[in-house]
């Protein structure tokens, strides 16, 4: 009663990337409010999926394994989270800002009448005071993500619903196992009585899923690109620096809207999340949409010809230049000691 829980996606029988990252968030979290750490695990031929989650520290694991529950459709998953957070009361329930999170998520938190914020960048345990009531709260989860088109960044409470729910998009939490001999409790539920015959009125006959063409999530050395590039040409020397450094080319939102570069390569708050070694922006502002995808970076370089632009204010090192000066001095400068 009342723990902290996290719904585990599940692809064929492995467990998505963005929920071991919110079981370590989880964890953590449940460590601050001194309860237990639950994960839900619903699909198709689950035997052994414990052994993907308990190494993160969850102390009760629930098991929903039916052959409708995969591929994932909206009502039976919807059912199994509601009736079981009807049972259960948690305090606290997370998930990827995923497709199916972003499904799943509004569907048990209009069913249960709780809130829901999405795009979570930082999750955190506070007090919160209610000055117009005269009520302070204790323990409650800061749902913090931008808002207004990244301007700021909001902290958001829910202090009197249950259970307060957030989405969180994969590569913003670290993903860190606790103890690979962790024991947890395994609970393999009758989906028979959470789920009723017609939630599997929709079936899925084919699907088709396409690998990234690049792997910007992964890449030690990221060259991104601002509206400062100033065209898809510029562009193109992003491309050339990065072949020469090993590195993914990235983007900003600005830059994507403009049609300088591809929407899959857009880094920020509504884009990809990236934890590089290296991470070179070129000709980015830096606003904090942008700067919430990119900032755990271990170097940040950044090059820009205004040296008040935000993004100067978190980089380790500041070229003051324009691009079309700085960049092809790089790739010259590399071409010739890669040699």
């Amino acid at each position: 009663m009342n723990n902290v829980f996290v719904y585990c996606e599940i692809e064929g029988k492995s467990v998505a990337d963005v929920s071991l990252e919110l079981l370590t968030k989880g964890r953590k979290l449940a460590n601050q409010l001194g309860c237990q750490l639950e994960a839900i695990a619903a699909g198709s031929d689950l035997e052994g999926v414990e052994k993907q989650v308990m190494p993160y520290g969850v102390d009760k694991l629930h098991v929903f394994d039916a052959p409708g529950l995969f591929p994932y459709t909206s009502l039976p998953h919807t059912s199994i989270l509601v009736n079981l957070f009807k049972e259960e009361k948690p305090q606290i329930c997370l998930m990827g800002a995923t497709v199916i999170g972003r499904d799943l998520g509004p569907r048990v938190s209009s069913a249960l009448t709780s809130g829901l914020t999405a795009d979570c960048t930082q999750l955190e345990i506070g007090t919160h005071e209610d000055k117009k009531n005269g009520i302070t709260y204790e323990n409650l989860l800061f749902q913090i993500r931008p808002a207004f088109g990244g301007n700021i960044v909001a902290t958001i409470v829910n202090p009197e619903h249950r259970p307060q729910m957030a989405t969180v998009r994969e590569g913003v939490m670290k993903k860190e196992i606790l103890d690979e001999n962790y024991q947890g409790e395994v609970v393999k539920h009758d989906v028979a009585k959470f789920v009723p015959e017609t939630d599997y009125v929709v079936k899925v006959i084919d699907r088709h899923v396409e690998k990234a063409k690049h792997n910007l999530k992964g890449a030690p050395i990221v060259v991104a690109g601002g509206y400062g590039m100033g065209s898809k040409e510029g562009f193109d020397k992003l491309f050339e620096l990065a072949k020469e450094l090993h590195a993914e080319v990235g983007a900003s939102r600005a830059a994507v809207d403009a049609g300088y570069a591809d929407h899959d390569r857009q880094i920020g708050q509504t884009g990809v999340t990236v934890h590089p070694k290296l991470y070179i922006a070129c000709g980015i502002s830096g606003q904090i949409q942008h700067i919430a995808g990119m900032q755990d970076a271990g170097i940040i370089i950044s090059i820009n010809s205004d040296p008040n632009a935000p993004i100067n204010t978190i980089a380790d090192y500041v070229i003051n230049g324009t691009v079309e000066e700085v960049i092809p001095k790089l790739i010259k400068y590399y071409k010739k000691n890669s040699k």
